[in-house]
């Protein structure tokens, strides 16, 4: 069972997301991004960024990142300084500075659970429950930290950072 076992609020600076872009229409037949991801490690565009030097911000992780403003987008890439150079074949987007509600979800991600609107309303609520609000046009993102994601627990379980750009109070 996917549960969110721990909830906090961190600034982040302004900063630059550099990756790729992709709509719904770049969805797979599953409905997700999974071929996406499985095509930026087999292409090797991650090792590109990672020699840009990336933002704390990242910790130890990659991130999908998204927001719905006039059409659904989803990026796979990672934070950067602002002013940091885009690598030819890559895309970015400025994002100001802003609180953000870090959930950590438990879960299974062999099967799914810890993705989709179930985890995603879990956590709402659970930022709701701390008197937090979802800013407007909110970007969201996953973290995949090492090694709270890529190294399962005894029960096979894994931690994703799933976070939320907040209103200013």
């Amino acid at each position: 069972m996917v549960e969110v076992i721990k909830v906090y609020r961190e600034r982040f600076p302004s900063l630059r997301l550099i990756g790729k872009r992709y709509t719904d229409k770049d969805r797979d037949s599953s409905g997700s991004f999974g071929s996406k991801w499985n095509e930026w490690f087999e292409k090797g565009y991650f090792k590109t960024l990672e020699e840009l030097g990336s933002l704390p911000e990242n910790g130890d992780a990659y991130l999908g990142c998204m927001r719905c403003a006039d059409e659904f987008e989803y990026w796979i890439g990672m934070f950067f300084p602002e002013q940091t150079p885009i690598p030819e074949g890559y895309m970015y987007v400025d994002i100001p500075s802003g609180d953000v509600g870090t959930c950590w979800i438990y879960g299974r991600d062999d099967n799914g659970e810890i993705y989709g609107r179930e985890s995603h309303d879990m956590c709402l609520s659970k930022i709701n429950d701390e008197g937090w609000q979802v800013a407007n046009n909110a970007w969201v993102f996953e973290l995949y930290n090492c090694p709270r994601f890529t190294t399962p627990d005894e029960n096979g379980k894994v931690i994703l950072d799933y976070c939320i750009y907040l209103r200013d109070e």
